[in-house]
């Protein structure tokens, strides 16, 4: 068996930070695996800009991004193994992973921090009715098609979903000599960062459909390949309204309708799993409940921007360096609990360590759309702090800063969205 002090499985953004605040703490010793043949992750096939703003100070390209945290890992001695894929890890962190080049190998880290993204749904996932037929993409597939592989994935293409993914492509679409007859939306509002609404649709003149979903996909006999789709509107609870039918002659059906995170190999290694971000519950340093297993990035819970993705794996990083150099941290929980009107919280316990100096980092999201609130902490029937916010959204996660010296007589904090005090 081989062993490594630190090994990170998955060598997208948050693999790739991940790795260098490890070394920066310290740790020499680190591999990463990764499954493609190359660094980068999903960053490789979004060659639009507006990455890197909070991260670098400056706008960069996807490419341009992952070849920075690359640039710097080639500087240390990080090791990597690529085009390897990983087949299971266990709570005590052995790792069974498979490459042409090597085999089969088992590999042991004294801490693992796992990396490996997410996955988008399909249409067996939402289960849209109608005929199997050709032309169906989810939009990241599509991307990756056109950016990467060359290939014009339609013609006349509609989009269901306004994630933004799905409002990328709509853009990347028309610039490539496609026509987007439209984007539609379950939600009464979209689910995608207002920039990307502003920059993707109405720039573009695309229509986008609020409170609709695709009820039926039509193909054409004489090709196989989808020639309409069935839009309807919906209700409150999002069912659809009789009698509000539209046919929309199309030729490509993007998907962007949410993302999972690849969590089967910590559901393998016993991790406990939140069902509310569908990733790993972690404490405040990103440990999982399998002592020296960390988790970062999208596989702990979808993030909006990658630069909050490199920030929190670097954590996660300089984290397992303190495992590995202090060993494992314990004590009294706090546990954080979402309250009114948030869907999540990350972290979902907080160590009663150290509590005389510094900072708890809580993120979130909110469940709908809101003007002029407040983000308020509770703990034992009192409010601990309160962070007045303009406006919040569902797309953009939250995150608020408290005071550790706060927790040394809770045991519980409540997070929730009130009304702005007058």
């Amino acid at each position: 068996m081989i062993e490594h002090e630190l090994v990170i499985i998955g060598g997208g953004p948050a693999g790739l930070s991940a790795a260098y605040g490890a070394y920066q703490k310290g740790i020499k010793d680190i591999l990463i695996i990764e499954r493609d043949v190359r660094l980068g992750g999903i960053l490789n096939q979004c060659i639009h800009n507006g990455f890197g703003l909070h991260r670098f100070k400056e706008e960069l390209t996807g490419p341009e991004y992952a070849q920075r945290y690359i640039d710097l890992i080639k500087e240390t001695k990080v090791q990597v193994k690529s085009d390897t894929m990983v087949l299971d890890l266990t709570k005590d962190r052995i790792i069974h992973c498979i490459s042409a080049k090597d085999g089969y190998q088992t590999i042991r880290g004294k801490a693992v921090i796992l990396a490996m993204g997410c996955r988008e749904r399909t249409r067996g996932a939402i289960c849209i009715p109608g005929d199997r037929c050709a032309g169906i993409y989810t939009a990241g597939a599509a991307q990756k098609y056109c950016n990467i592989d060359g290939f014009l994935v339609g013609k006349k293409v509609l989009i269901l979903g306004s994630g933004d993914i799905g409002l990328i492509m709509a853009r990347r679409m028309v610039l490539e000599g496609s026509k987007v007859v439209a984007d539609v939306e379950l939600c009464p509002y979209s689910n995608g960062l207002n920039r990307n609404v502003v920059q993707c649709l109405e720039d573009y003149n695309i229509p986008l459909y609020l409170s609709h979903t695709v009820t039926e996909v039509i193909a054409d006999d004489t090709n196989g390949r989808l020639k309409e789709v069935t839009i309807s509107k919906v209700d409150e609870n999002k069912r659809p309204i009789p009698g509000t039918k539209q046919h929309i002659a199309c030729d490509t059906l993007l998907l962007s309708v949410g993302l999972i995170p690849e969590n089967e190999l910590s559901q393998n290694a016993e991790i406990e799993i939140d069902p509310r971000t569908k990733g790993p519950i972690v404490y405040d340093n990103l440990e999982t409940s399998a002592p020296g297993i960390f988790a970062c990035g999208n596989v702990l819970h979808v993030h909006d921007l990658v630069d909050f993705v490199s920030l929190e794996a670097e954590r996660a990083g300089v984290n397992a360096a303190e495992f590995l150099q202090k060993g494992e941290v314990t004590g009294p929980l706090v546990k954080v609990e979402n309250q009114e009107l948030v869907g999540y919280t990350v972290p979902q316990y907080i160590r009663k360590v150290d509590l005389d100096d510094g900072y708890v980092q809580i993120f979130f999201r909110v469940r709908a759309p809101m003007k002029n609130k407040r983000i308020v902490l509770t703990a034992n029937g009192e409010e601990l702090a309160s962070f007045p916010r303009l406006n919040l959204a569902p797309a953009e996660m939250e995150n608020v800063k408290i005071k550790k010296s706060k927790l040394k007589d809770v045991d519980m904090i409540g997070v929730s969205i009130q009304e702005m005090k007058k």
